[in-house]
């Protein structure tokens, strides 16, 4: 087995946990700080299961930046069965999203504060619906996009 895959870098570990546990200039975390010490064990767990059942053959075909998504993706992954609400899942499924009590200026530059958002199914189509009210006249309103496959 490479050497890569046998012991797992407690520093890029770390890396990942601040990463996705802190909010960043551009991203925020996507995970509520209640899951925080529940998760970073069972991820670890769970990559560690991951790395002992990769197939010989197949380990010296990983370099560190597949291994990296890997850990990311059992990481999310790990993160969905900890949460306990809809809106967070929302979160975690996609991150970089507007969330409830996110501001957005509606088309006359007016704020607007999103109160609600749900998951919409047309078909194989993903939506995202989003209720917002506009801080000036106090309207509720409600718009939807598409969300990536």
């Amino acid at each position: 087995m490479s050497e890569k895959l046998t012991i797992i870098d407690s520093e890029f570990i770390e890396q990942a946990f601040s990463f996705w546990f802190t909010d960043q200039k551009h991203i925020r975390s996507p995970f509520p700080t209640y899951t925080h010490s529940a998760l970073k064990p069972a991820a670890i767990e769970k990559f560690e299961e991951w790395l002992a059942n990769i197939h010989e053959d197949a380990k010296d075909e990983f370099n560190d930046e597949m291994i990296a998504e890997k850990f990311e993706e059992i990481l999310f992954e790990t993160g969905l069965t900890l949460i306990q609400t809809e809106d967070e899942r929302l979160t975690i499924l996609y991150p970089f999203l507007p969330r409830v009590s996110d501001k957005i200026k509606d088309d006359k530059q007016i704020e607007n504060i999103i109160i609600s958002r749900f998951l919409k199914e047309d078909g194989d189509d993903k939506f995202l619906e989003i209720k917002c009210i506009n801080k000036s006249t106090k309207e509720e309103w409600i718009t939807s996009f598409e969300l990536p496959v």
